[in-house]
């Protein structure tokens, strides 16, 4: 079944070839977006095989519900959730990181600084705060850390000074356009080709949805999840994600000593890292949004 959206799966191919498909077998696709990874696993799988997709996104589980397969259960959830499977469970956990196109292109999502629109950018918007409510009530060095830790903004204080200021003058911030040309009139120093907004957005996104967190969770998980032999394929699009991930990997694909104890044996590494792909040429040209990808491939190891 081909679903319509607007989403141009960002390595489709790669990833799932990455994964080194056995058709009996169960994989996780732990943002399933609008599908594009899943219906090719689907297409790879015999009817033995199962995909369990997990989307904190309702718009998402919407499309995912429309796949008439019984081999696909969809979750209402984050993919850290994955450690509620049971240990060596599944042949491979894949993780497309960021966020999608239909999510940036929705102007009542509050992702995109294209579009005058509430600020919320929750991925779900079932549950939690938008950046709007947070704004409202953070002080001045909390916005700032989350500006500089997930924006690696340079200007993060400047920023923040201005949105507690303008909300002590005229009220807090609650739509993107007053964001975007707030740190417009903030930043004089602006990077070639790009909005002085989109640090801040980014950081604002990262931490309202406590992405990173939820990815050091979710690769901690499937060392567990992932039985012997199988893949950890995690696509990321900006540099924060991309060092976790590349981080997690390098350690456990190594034997770890305990120094307390020269003469034990060390405990075996678990992981056996497979490199990194990244999109070529013809992809970007055909999806620009694909430029800052980055897929990492890691192999689960007998314990």
């Amino acid at each position: 079944m081909t679903l319509s959206n607007n989403h141009t799966t960002v390595l489709l191919n790669e990833a799932v070839e990455a994964l080194c498909i056995n058709p009996d077998e169960t994989y996780i696709d732990g943002t399933f977006g609008r599908g594009g990874h899943t219906q090719l696993l689907l297409a790879k799988l015999s009817a033995n095989g199962r995909v369990i997709a997990f989307d904190k996104d309702p718009e998402a589980v919407i499309v995912a519900k429309r796949i008439s397969d019984t081999r696909l259960s969809i979750r209402h959830e984050g993919f850290k959730n994955i450690c509620e499977l049971p240990d060596s469970s599944v042949a491979g956990v894949l993780l497309d990181l960021g966020i999608s196109s239909p999510q940036i292109d929705n102007p009542a999502r509050g992702f995109s600084f294209r579009f005058d629109a509430p600020l919320d950018m929750r991925m779900d918007t079932t549950r939690g705060i938008s950046v709007a409510q947070w704004l409202e009530r953070a002080d001045v060095n909390q916005i700032t850390e989350v500006i500089r830790e997930y924006g690696e903004e340079r200007f993060a204080s400047a920023i923040a000074k201005a949105i507690v200021t303008r909300r002590q003058e005229r009220g807090a911030i609650s739509t993107t356009t007053e964001l975007a040309q707030l740190v417009a009139d903030t930043v004089k120093t602006r990077e070639s080709g790009q909005n002085p907004a989109t640090r801040t957005f980014q950081a604002f996104r990262i931490y309202i949805n406590a992405e990173l967190e939820e990815l050091q969770q979710a690769l901690a998980a499937s060392l567990n999840v992932i039985k012997p032999g199988g893949r950890l394929v995690v696509i990321s699009f900006h540099s924060l994600e991309d060092r976790i991930v590349k981080q997690f990997i390098a350690e456990h694909s190594k034997d770890v000593y305990d120094r307390r104890m020269p003469l034990a044996l060390p405990k075996n590494k678990k992981l056996k890292a497979l490199g990194r792909i990244k999109p070529c040429m013809a992809e970007i040209s055909r999806n620009p949004r694909s430029r800052s990808a980055v897929m990492r491939i890691a192999e689960r190891l007998a314990a």
